[in-house]
Formats: structure tokens, C-alpha cells, sequence
């Protein structure tokens, strides 16, 4: 029986893979770890991305431009520092 999958972990290799040049849409994660049912996982992404982003291993971006995780207003990106 496999467990729930580990959010932290997917959006980290998904963010190194990429590399700091480039970033990750949430949905993109939300889409590979729960294909049928995503939408419905897409606040738990963001959240596990912010706690990310508050121990220093990815930024949250929009247009390209570091944020205030505190005052998201629309869609964000993920990328490594």
C-alpha cells in the first residue's frame, strides 16, 4: 500500500531539475502527483511551496519577481535558490 506522496519532495526535484533559471507552475505539481483530482490539492501545493520558501530552498515569484508570500494575490511560481 503506498502512503500519500510526499509534496515537499516533488516540488524540490521539480525545482532542481529545472534549475534557478527557470520555474514551476503549482498546478504542474498538483497535476503529477494527484492527475485526477489536482484542483482540489492546489491550496496544500501553495502552502508546502510558502513553508519551502520560508526555510530558504525555493522562491515564490510572479512575473519573475521575488514576492511577499504573505500578501499572494494570483498565480505564483516555484523556483530554487
Amino acid at each position: 500500500m503506498q502512503g500519500p506522496p510526499d509534496i515537499s519532495a516533488t516540488i524540490l526535484s521539480t525545482a532542481i531539475q529545472r534549475g534557478p533559471q527557470k520555474s514551476t507552475c503549482p498546478s504542474e505539481i498538483a497535476r503529477m502527483l494527484f492527475p485526477d483530482d489536482w484542483r482540489k490539492h492546489m491550496k496544500h501545493i501553495v502552502e508546502v511551496a510558502i513553508d519551502l520558501h520560508h526555510q530558504g530552498k525555493v522562491a515564490i515569484t510572479q512575473k519573475g519577481i521575488l514576492i511577499d508570500v504573505n500578501r499572494i494575490k494570483g498565480p505564483i511560481r516555484i523556483k530554487i535558490i
